[in-house]
C-alpha cells in the first residue's frame, strides 16, 4: 500500500506519526524494549497528548531477531497466528551503552541508536545488512480512522529481493507492489495462490512479516531505496534471519516455520490425470493405463480429477455410480498394476451434497454473523465451506476421507482454499481477515496429517494449490491453472522459483499447460521441463494429456525423459533429503547456488535441480534457447559436450533434447533402473564424476550411503565411508 505522494508529501486524507527519538530503553533477560515518542521530549509538558511507539526486540532462534512494533498494546490476542518453533534456549546478549543499545543472537545483532533520529541497524558478524532509519517506521491514519503501521528496510546498491510466495511476474521483486492475499487468479497476473510474507535478499538475510493477515509490500516501489511492508492495525511484527548465504537464510527460516516433510519416492514418478472436464469412466482410465504400458511409458500414479464425483455434488466424496460402478474393484485393479491412486478434493460442500445438511446441522460449516451458513453459487451451486477452526468439523471432514483411504486411495489433490470470505464468523473466534490466507494451512494440515496417520511419516503426499508461510510442511504444491503456451510455461517456472525462494522444498506444474489444448510442439517442449522438476504430472482442463493424443514423437519424448528421471532417482532422493533436513529446495533459483555471481541474479528461465544439475527448458517454436553458465567447466548430461563458464550459450534443440548441464567436479549417481522410482538406488549404481581436477577428493552422496572418490595421476580411487552400497562403478565424464 502506498502512502506517499512523491518523496515529500502524504496522499490526500492521510496523516502520519513517526518515532522522533529514543526516550528510554528497558533491557530484559532475553529482550530489549525501546520507547520512542513521536516528537522530541524537551520538557515535561511534551509528554502530554503524545503517542509513543513501543518496539521490542527478541530472538526466537539463534541468528534470528524478532521485532514487534506497537502503538496501542491493549488489543485482544490476534488469531490465527503462525506457529513458530521458538525457545531453543540459545544465548541472547543484551547490552546498553551510552550511544546505542544492542541485542545479539549468534551472528546477528540489532543496534538501536540512543542519540539523534530513529536509527536501527541490523548487522551480521559486524557487517551491516539493512537498517530502519528516521523516515522508515510510521503510523498512518486515513480519513476513515483506519490505522496502518509500516516499516521500511534499506535496500543497498545492487541488492535484489526474492520470494514472497509463488509469484508469476519477474523473479526479482525490486520495483514491484506485492499484496499478500491468496487468490484464485491463474498464473498470468499479480495474484497468487500461495502468498508468503517472507523475502530473501541477495545481501544474505531474510525477513518474515509475522502475520497471516494481508501484508502490502512496496519493494523499492514507493521509496526506491527501501523495502516497505505495512499492515492494518496497532502492531507490526517481523523476524530478520541471518545468512550469510541465501541457503543459510532458508535453513533458519524453515527451522522456525517448519521444514518440508519427506516425500515418498513413488510420488516422484510420473502422474497421469483424467484431466478436468473431460468425459471419462473406468473404461477410459483403463485404456490410458494400458496405453502407457503398451508404449513402455513408466507410470507411478493415476489421478482422478473432479468428475469422479457426480456433478453438482462436490464434495460428497462418493464415486459417480454410472462412470464408476465398482470403485473398490477398480482401485484394486490399478494397484495390482503397481500404481498409486490420487483423487481430487476441496474443502467446499455443494448444497446438493449429502454432506451439506449434515454439516449444517452439526455446525461444521462456516457461518455469517447472523448464524446462517455462508453460501454462494460460484464453483458449486449453494456452496458452503468447512470450518477447520472447529476440531469436530476437522475430524468429520477427515472421517469422510478415511473412507476413501480404506477403499485404496493413496493421496489427495487438495485443490482450492483461496476464495475464503471475510464477512464470516469462525468457530474459534478467529479474525476473518487473518483467516483468509491461513485457511489453506489448516486445510492442507488436516489432510496431510490424516495421510501420515495412515501411511506413516515420509509416505504422505498431497498435490496442493494454496498455501501461506509454513505450508511447505505439507508437500507437494503445484503451480495452478496456466494456459497451454510458451509464455505460460515461462510464468509457471518463475512462480516455482519464487516459491522455492520462499522455503518450499518441492514443486510441480501441469505438463503441457492446463487451459486449452497445447500444440504438439508446446507439449513436447514442456515434457522435459516437467520431468526435470521435483514432481511430474500430466494434467489438463478440457482435453486429455496422454502423449499419443499429440503425435508419436510425443510418446518418444515422454518415454526418454521419464526414464531419465527414474535413472536419476539416487540423485533426486539425495536432493529431497536435503530439502527435508535443511529446507533447501530441490528446484533452486540460480542465486541460491551462485550468490556471488552477479550474472545469476535475474535468471528466471533456468534453474538448478539439486546442487549440481542446471536445467534450461526450451520455450520456443524454433527450439532456440539461451542460458547462462557460471564459472567452471560444465558438461551436457545428454550429449557430453563441455563448456567453460562464465558465459552465455545459445543452442537449438530438437524435441528429444534439452540443456541439462552438470557442474564441474560433481558426482551424479545414475541408478540401474529406469522404469520405476522405487528400487535399491545404491545397488549397481554408476557414479559419474564430471571434470574432476588433479588431486581432487570428493564425496559422492547417495540416499543411504556415501563414497569418497579421489583423482590422482589420471586414476580414480574410491572407498565406502558411510552406509551400504552393494555394487557401484565410477565413470569419468
Amino acid at each position: 500500500m502506498k502512502f506517499t505522494d512523491g518523496y515529500w508529501q502524504l496522499r490526500d486524507g492521510l496523516t502520519r506519526l513517526r518515532p522522533a527519538e529514543v526516550e528510554s530503553v528497558q533491557p530484559g533477560d532475553r529482550e530489549l524494549t525501546v520507547f520512542a515518542p513521536a516528537k522530541r521530549i524537551e520538557r515535561r509538558g511534551d509528554t502530554l497528548n503524545q503517542p509513543v511507539f513501543t518496539v521490542t526486540f527478541t530472538s526466537p532462534a539463534r541468528g534470528v531477531i524478532g521485532v514487534r512494533i506497537a502503538h496501542h498494546l491493549g488489543g485482544l490476542p490476534a488469531r490465527p497466528s503462525y506457529r513458530l518453533n521458538t525457545g531453543d534456549g540459545h544465548p541472547v546478549k543484551v547490552e546498553i551503552g551510552p550511544a546505542e543499545a544492542r541485542l545479539t543472537s549468534g551472528e546477528l545483532s540489532v543496534a538501536v541508536g540512543l542519540d539523534g533520529p530513529w536509527d536501527v541497524r541490523f548487522e551480521q558478524d559486524g557487517r551491516p545488512v539493512t537498517n530502519s532509519g528516521a523516515r522508515s517506521l510510521g503510523l498512518i491514519t486515513d480519513q476513515d480512522g483506519r490505522q496502518f503501521l509500516h516499516e521500511q528496510l534499506a535496500l543497498g546498491v545492487g541488492e535484489t529481493i526474492y520470494g514472497l510466495g509463488e509469484r508469476f511476474g519477474p523473479l526479482v521483486k525490486n520495483g514491484q507492489v506485492v499484496d499478500i492475499w491468496n487468490a484464485d487468479g491463474g498464473t498470468s497476473s499479480e495474484q497468487a495462490y500461495k502468498n508468503v510474507p517472507f523475502f530473501l535478499s541477495s545481501r544474505g538475510y531474510g525477513v518474515l512479516v509475522d502475520t497471516p493477515a494481508e501484508v502490502s509490500f512496496e519493494v523499492g516501489s514507493e521509496v526506491t531505496s527501501r523495502n516497505q511492508f505495512s499492515v492494518e492495525g496497532q502492531e507490526l511484527s517481523y523476524h530478520v534471519f541471518a545468512g550469510p548465504t541465501a541457503k543459510d537464510v532458508l535453513r533458519r527460516y524453515t527451522a522456525l516455520t517448519g521444514r518440508p516433510a519427506r516425500v515418498p519416492a513413488w510420488s516422484m514418478g510420473l502422474w497421469l490425470s483424467t484431466s478436468f472436464t473431460t468425459d471419462y469412466s473406468e473404461e477410459t482410465t483403463s485404456a490410458f493405463v494400458d496405453g502407457m504400458a503398451e508404449r513402455d511409458l513408466p507410470l507411478s500414479v493415476f489421478h482422478f480429477d473432479c468428475f469422479w464425483m457426480r456433478q453438482f455434488h462436490w464434495c460428497d466424496f462418493g464415486w459417480d455410480p454410472v462412470a464408476f460402478p465398482d470403485p473398490a474393484g477398480m482401485l484394486r485393479r490399478l494397484k495390482d498394476r503397481g500404481l498409486r491412486v490420487s483423487v481430487w478434493i476441496n474443502p467446499y460442500i455443494a448444497q446438493r451434497s449429502v454432506l451439506f445438511e449434515e454439516g449444517r446441522r452439526l455446525g461444521y460449516l462456516l457461518k455469517r454473523p447472523d448464524g446462517s451458513v455462508w453460501q454462494w453459487d460460484m464453483w458449486q451451486a449453494g456452496m458452503a465451506i468447512v470450518d477447520f477452526t472447529n476440531p469436530d468439523a476437522t475430524a468429520w471432514y477427515r472421517s469422510k476421507l478415511q473412507t476413501l483411504i480404506d477403499l485404496g486411495v493413496d493421496c489427495f489433490k487438495t485443490d482450492f482454499g483461496e476464495r475464503i470470505p471475510t464477512d464470516v464468523v469462525w468457530f474459534d473466534g478467529s479474525d476473518p481477515r487473518r483467516m483468509h490466507n491461513y485457511y489453506a494451512h489448516l486445510y492442507n494440515e488436516a489432510v496431510f496429517g490424516l495421510l501420515e496417520e495412515n501411511h506413516g511419516e515420509g509416505e504422505a503426499v498431497l498435490f496442493a494449490r494454496s498455501a501461506t508461510a509454513g505450508g511447505q510442511q505439507f508437500p507437494v504444491h503445484w503451480g495452478g491453472d496456466c494456459e497451454s503456451t510458451f509464455e505460460a510455461m515461462a510464468e509457471s517456472l518463475r512462480g516455482g522459483l519464487s516459491l522455492a525462494a520462499s522455503g518450499f522444498g518441492y514443486w510441480s506444474h501441469d505438463i503441457g499447460g492446463f487451459e486449452g489444448t497445447p500444440d504438439p510442439a508446446i507439449f513436447k517442449r514442456w515434457v522435459p521441463f516437467g520431468l526435470l522438476s521435483s514432481h511430474s504430472r500430466l494434467h489438463g482442463s478440457s482435453s486429455y494429456r496422454v502423449p499419443w493424443a499429440f503425435d508419436d514423437e510425443a510418446v518418444d519424448v515422454l518415454r526418454k525423459f521419464t526414464k531419465l528421471k527414474m535413472s536419476l532417482m539416487p540423485y533426486l532422493m539425495t536432493a529431497a533429503a536435503e530439502a527435508h533436513r535443511d529446507g533447501v529446495p530441490m528446484m533452486r533459483p540460480m542465486i541460491l547456488e551462485f550468490p556471488d555471481d552477479p550474472g545469476a541474479a535475474y535468471l528466471d528461465r533456468q534453474y538448478m535441480l539439486g546442487p549440481d544439475l542446471l536445467v534450461a527448458p526450451v520455450m520456443s517454436w524454433t527450439g532456440e534457447v539461451s542460458f547462462y553458465l557460471p564459472a567452471g567447466i560444465w558438461t551436457d548430461l545428454l550429449s557430453g559436450e563441455r563448456f567453460a563458464g562464465p558465459r552465455w550459450v545459445q543452442q537449438t534443440h530438437g524435441f528429444g533434447s534439452v540443456p541439462v548441464l552438470v557442474r564441474e567436479g560433481a558426482v551424479i549417481p545414475i541408478g540401474a533402473v529406469d522404469d520405476r522410482p522405487e528400487y535399491d538406488w545404491s545397488d549397481n549404481v554408476q557414479l559419474r564424476w564430471f571434470a574432476p581436477t588433479e588431486g581432487r577428493t570428493t564425496v559422492a552422496k547417495l540416499p543411504d550411503a556415501a563414497v569418497e572418490l579421489t583423482f590422482r595421476d589420471g586414476q580414480v580411487g574410491s572407498r565406502l565411508i558411510d552406509g551400504s552400497c552393494e555394487r557401484y562403478t565410477v565413470e569419468l565424464a
